[in-house]
């Protein structure tokens, strides 16, 4: 498996994107094509927390007044499924590992598993 979540819409996501090789990368936008439970599950696998992959930069946040402080793993969770602005991205996901948001770090380990010079 082999899949990369992302939103058309966000530039830092389509400069990451041109930066390797996705042939053979099954290509998901978020907004036309939200992240099924299934998938949140194989991500979740990987980070062992939903709060890793939830975004805190989400317009919806502010416009739901949600108190980030008093959320559990489930409410994130149950976040990310309802709006897909809640998830942090691009998320890259293999069998083996996931890479989350677009951290330098994150963007780094990118690299490496793409064997980026």
């Amino acid at each position: 498996m082999q899949k990369v979540f992302y939103l058309k819409t966000c530039g830092t996501c389509t400069k990451i994107l041109k930066m390797f090789d996705l042939s053979g990368w099954e290509l998901r936008e978020l907004k036309s094509a939200p992240v099924t439970e299934e998938e949140l599950a194989q991500m979740y696998a990987h980070t062992k927390s939903y709060e890793a992959l939830f975004s805190r930069r989400s317009t919806q946040i502010k416009a739901r007044s949600i108190d980030l402080k008093s959320l559990k793993e489930d409410d994130f969770k149950k976040l990310i499924l309802e709006h897909y602005s809640f998830l942090k991205r691009p998320v890259f996901l293999t069998d083996q590992e996931v890479f989350v948001g677009n951290e330098k770090k994150n963007i780094e380990n990118l690299e490496a598993f793409f064997k980026v010079e």
